[in-house]
């Protein structure tokens, strides 16, 4: 004979959050372990943090600080607000939000803060349970913990954090080199991507300069929009057709890249004495390409104009 899982209100069980089922879990620490992937032990109730008490304190197998915060209803904004309170103020390494009702929105920010923050998060439903006429038990189900891939995606995020800080950076210094040297750029902002541009005298014509971790590119692109891209080849084409008096004026060699198959095309030269993980590089390199787009842009200049005619 198999019994059937009945469930029990949980103020049938616990009648009070704090003073019932805190205290429960204090003396039943082991029933949550078995959901974790941490090993909790000495938990304490109620230790002050500024003007609040957190439900639990416990210890993981390192003898690092764990906050345990009880809610026996739907989850909200106030006790995870306190979750992340109480992480900060003990310097906590993981925190355990048990509640009796996750919402979605709070079940997506809790494997949010696992991308994010040095902690480890953990929700957790519990509910109580009964088969037949039997005492009620409680069941703890793991709704969202941290995993190695929400790890990798919170390095890669740290990771992309530290290369928008760095372009932005490169960029403030570049412009503001260029200013004494050049009009064309000066009224653009440095902003996180990994160019910079501006109009070259006729529209979809941008004069723009490119970065990479380790080199750099300054170039002419050609993107006359969704529709006109034979109209974009054919700019491509007149301004190829004066190759050697612009690479002549330019004073080297430049790369034309038609890109077939695509509605864009290219006219560049490449820098590379390193790029905006050089950061010790930066006046070589900020000087090298602002040289190369004077000499590119005035060597373009007159082939341009002949093209709005």
């Amino acid at each position: 004979m198999v019994g059937k899982i009945e469930r029990v209100p949980l103020h049938e069980v616990w009648k009070h959050e704090a003073h019932d089922f805190t205290r429960w879990l204090e003396g039943n620490i082991d029933v949550l372990n078995e959901v974790l992937d941490v090993t909790l032990s000495s938990p304490e109730r109620e230790k002050s943090a500024g003007d609040f008490k957190v439900d639990l304190t416990a210890e993981d197998s390192a003898g690092n600080p764990v906050v345990i915060e009880n809610q026996l209803g739907k989850s909200d904004h106030d006790h995870l607000g306190k979750l992340i309170t109480y992480v900060a103020a003990y310097d906590a390494k993981a925190a355990v939000w048990i509640v009796a009702n996750p919402r979605p929105e709070h079940v997506s920010a809790v494997a949010w803060l696992n991308e994010s923050l040095s902690a480890s998060f953990y929700l957790v439903k519990v509910e109580a349970i009964r088969i037949g006429d039997s005492d009620p038990a409680p069941l703890l189900t793991l709704i969202v913990g941290p995993s190695e891939e929400s790890r990798e995606v919170g390095e890669e995020k740290k990771e992309l954090a530290v290369r928008h800080i760095l372009r932005r950076k490169f960029w403030t210094a570049l412009l503001e080199m260029a200013k004494a040297k050049t009009k064309l750029h000066a009224g653009i902002s440095p902003g996180t991507a990994n160019w910079v541009g501006t109009g070259a005298g006729m529209s979809g014509l941008g004069l723009n300069y490119v970065v990479r971790q380790h080199d750099a590119t300054v170039e002419l692109y050609v993107d006359r929009g969704p529709d006109a891209g034979d109209e974009s080849k054919a700019l491509f084409d007149s301004l190829a057709g004066h190759r050697d008096a612009i690479e002549s004026a330019f004073g080297g060699a430049l790369e034309w890249q038609r890109l077939e198959g695509k509605r864009a095309c290219r006219i560049k030269v490449d820098v590379t004495l390193g790029g905006y993980v050089d950061e010790e590089k930066w006046p070589v390199i900020h000087e090298a390409m602002v040289d190369a787009m004077v000499r590119f842009e005035q060597a373009l200049k007159p082939f341009i104009a002949k093209l709005k005619k």
